[in-house]
């Protein structure tokens, strides 16, 4: 039996609670990724339009020949690519911060359900902090890491 692929539409409700271009869709994604009981759990429901063509072209294939750990990282890794080949067609120069960054990011993520770090019970201000904890310390890593490097 061949399974129903998910549309954008269906996909957005499904994160957000409302419909795609629903004026609570801002909203709603804040507080629900924010609001995260794991750190996997607050990219679920981080930009859901960009997530789904990320799953849709990038982790469910990656998925399907290597898994889950290696499909989250390298799709963290791909956005990351894709938001930095954005700023060099800006720019005119070469950008690698949000691609390593994100690839952080992406290992956090499987570390973090590897060990099963869960704060749901948490107030939802203490799982807010945690959540751009996880990111606001992942950028400062990945910054100190890329300036011993290059």
């Amino acid at each position: 039996m061949m399974a129903t692929k998910i549309t954008l539409a269906q996909f957005v409700k499904l994160r957000n609670g409302v419909p795609l271009g629903h004026a609570d869709s801002l909203k709603n994604m804040l507080s629900r990724s924010l609001g995260a009981g794991s750190f996997a759990q607050f990219w679920q429901y981080w930009n859901p339009v960009w997530g789904y063509y990320l799953s849709q072209f990038v982790y469910q294939p990656i998925k399907r020949f290597f898994g889950k750990s290696i499909a989250v990282v390298t799709t963290f890794f791909v956005s990351g690519f894709l938001h930095d080949l954005a700023i060099m067609l800006v720019k005119l120069q070469s950008s690698i911060l949000l691609t390593a960054w994100f690839t952080f990011m992406g290992l956090t993520v499987v570390l973090s359900e590897a060990v099963k770090l869960r704060y749901g019970a948490l107030p939802w201000f203490v799982r807010a902090q945690i959540n751009i904890g996880f990111i606001g310390a992942g950028f400062y890593f990945t910054k100190q890491l890329l300036s011993w490097v290059l």
